[in-house]
């Protein structure tokens, strides 16, 4: 089944990075985030962010893990999933998207599968998951 919605970052927070510091050609961060979901996705998600990125260039590469409470169609419960995806200035490559196996709850127990996120050229971000729910 697929299910399809729009999203807004309500708020995004840097993040220091602990430990040794290794230079590279591309700085790397880390922050949280929160979103709002609206359309067959329907809910907020708190999420953990990193990326390696030239904003000069708009180069980069990022990691998340979200965890996403809320409804798919009518199922509510929550899960989280996983994404990540490499730019070279415009569009997204290299792309990777999951939902974690085991962390559904509520009407979302058992959930399953993958999906994937756009950016359309008026700046409205899309998010889609193609997903089973079962035991």
């Amino acid at each position: 089944m697929r299910a399809s919605g729009t999203f807004t970052v309500a708020e995004f927070t840097p993040a220091e990075v602990a430990g040794p510091v290794v230079e590279t050609a591309v700085p790397v961060g880390v922050a949280t985030m929160r979103k709002r979901y609206e359309g067959e996705v329907s809910g907020v998600s708190a999420t953990l962010f990193t990326a390696a990125y030239d904003q000069a260039t708009g180069t980069g590469t990022y990691v998340a893990m979200e965890s996403f409470e809320g409804s798919l169609h009518e199922r509510r419960g929550s899960f989280n999933f996983a994404h990540s995806a490499t730019t070279l200035g415009e569009g997204r490559e290299s792309e990777f998207f999951v939902i974690v196996p085991g962390s559904g709850t509520g009407a979302l127990a058992g959930i399953r599968g993958a999906g994937g996120m756009a950016i359309d050229a008026d700046g409205t971000h899309r998010i889609w998951f193609d997903y089973e729910v079962g035991e």
